[in-house]
């Protein structure tokens, strides 16, 4: 294994790229005529509606929130009136209220948006968490959590995930051709308010023209390095990054923070300098747009709370339809049922394939090949956590160590017998979780 910087990486799979729309500019969608905003949008505590039916409301008024540690406000995309407050199942059983708006058209601010006064740490973190900002490359975990960490930690690194190692979506690489200047200054107000003495931004090889740009933006800047790095996929996942980027091993049972190193998406860096200049929270992001039954595909910016079915309306509708909609990519991402589910805060992607394009191969008995356990890159055995889950054993899957998987897919992506590797390794920690003794 290589050991220069950026050139190190762990074990995975390589993917057909599909970066179809790396070229295409970002373009904003219209308003649509109503939206629903969910009151759970990141990890952590469900918000309760600030709001109630009948109100007016305008673009970055705070709608939701609840008084709790692990709380993310919610604000409004659009001006309009409340028109209900619906009970609505996240994909992940989560269930909240959404507050649903009629918009006006005229997307009014609310008068309390400004740009927040930042002095030190304290005042720092407290307008992160008033941004409503979470991570935006996917988990969805509080930012202004991850960033308020204790003094004792000695943080040193901070790395900017610029890798979206997923084929189809291209929402990180037009960030930094769009954003460049955001990125850099969010960068610097992180390093500066949290004593972070250097920052690693990781971009893959196959964004030749984000490195190429990055690089000149921060020829002047010591403090920020571009690190090259390689296409392998998941070259985006927390653990895989940091060692690629630093070197750095995230032992099991460990966070980041731990080690040093804090990890944020790049475009979460860039939205949080946006609201920095202009006080306006979290109400919109970019969402790529593609798969064979799309019409147009595109980068949008979309409105948070606006539903798929607009998204892809505004993208030429469908050229025939859709067999699974995906929100995120093809290796990770979430199969929704209802094409009026409304696009959240951590949403990168609206992949819709047809049904040659995502049909489920059928599975046949394991070969023993080994195949899953080489391109594991935490190096855990994923035929032998099967074989465990199958049996519930519980003590087998401790020892296993299913915790340590990352849900990447890559398991299940090569194994020749088609197995559901991957889904067997999130039902086996569903599991252990469930046994309130483990």
């Amino acid at each position: 294994m290589a050991i220069v910087k950026g050139k190190r990486s762990l074990p995975g799979v390589r993917l057909a790229h599909r970066k179809n729309t790396q070229g295409f500019q970002t373009q904003a969608m219209p308003v649509p005529d109503t939206v629903k905003i969910p009151m759970c949008q990141h990890m952590g505590a469900v918000c309760q509606p600030l709001v109630k039916p009948g109100d007016t409301v305008y673009v970055g008024q705070k709608i939701g929130e609840v008084d709790h540690p692990r709380c993310v406000p919610i604000h409004s995309s659009v001006s309009g009136t409340v028109t209900a407050l619906e009970d609505y199942t996240t994909y992940s059983g989560v269930v909240c209220k959404a507050v649903v708006i009629q918009t006006d058209q005229q997307q009014t601010p609310d008068p309390s948006v400004a740009p927040p006064v930042l002095t030190d740490k304290a005042s720092f973190i407290r307008a992160v968490y008033e941004s409503g900002m979470v991570g935006l490359g996917g988990a969805g975990f509080p930012t202004h959590l991850k960033l308020n960490f204790q003094e004792d930690l000695h943080v040193d690194a901070l790395i900017i995930n610029g890798a979206e190692c997923e084929p189809y979506i291209t929402a990180d690489h037009r960030e930094f051709l769009e954003h460049p200047e955001d990125i850099v200054e969010g960068i610097q107000k992180v390093l500066h308010y949290l004593g972070i003495a250097k920052a690693y931004i990781g971009i893959e090889t196959n964004k030749p023209d984000a490195i190429r740009l990055m690089q000149e933006r921060t020829a002047s800047l010591p403090d920020i390095q571009i690190i090259p790095l390689c296409s392998v996929y998941p070259q985006g996942a927390e653990k895989v990054l940091i060692y690629a980027a630093t070197g750095r091993v995230i032992e099991a049972g460990t966070i980041p923070v731990q080690a040093g190193v804090i990890v944020m998406n790049v475009c979460t860096v860039s939205q949080l300098n946006r609201y920095f200049r202009t006080g306006m929270p979290l109400i919109s992001r970019r969402v790529t747009v593609d798969g064979d039954c799309i019409g147009q595909p595109k980068n949008a910016e979309v409105l948070i709370g606006s539903s798929i079915q607009d998204v892809v309306d505004f993208c030429g509708g469908f050229r025939q339809e859709p067999k699974k909609v995906l929100m995120g990519g093809p290796m990770m991402g979430v199969a929704v049922y209802d094409l009026h589910t409304p696009i959240i805060k951590n949403n990168n992607a609206i992949l819709c394939f047809s049904e040659e394009a995502a049909r489920i191969p059928q599975e046949t008995a394991c070969i023993r090949c080994g195949k899953c356990s080489q391109v594991c890159p935490v190096g855990i055995m994923p035929r032998a956590l099967e074989k465990a889950y199958d049996a519930q054993n519980l003590d087998e899957l401790e020892r296993l160590q299913v915790n340590l998987c990352l849900n990447c897919g890559c398991c299940s992506y090569i194994c020749p017998a088609k197995r559901n590797l991957a889904q067997k390794n999130q039902l086996a920690k569903m599991l252990l979780r469930a046994n309130t003794k483990r």
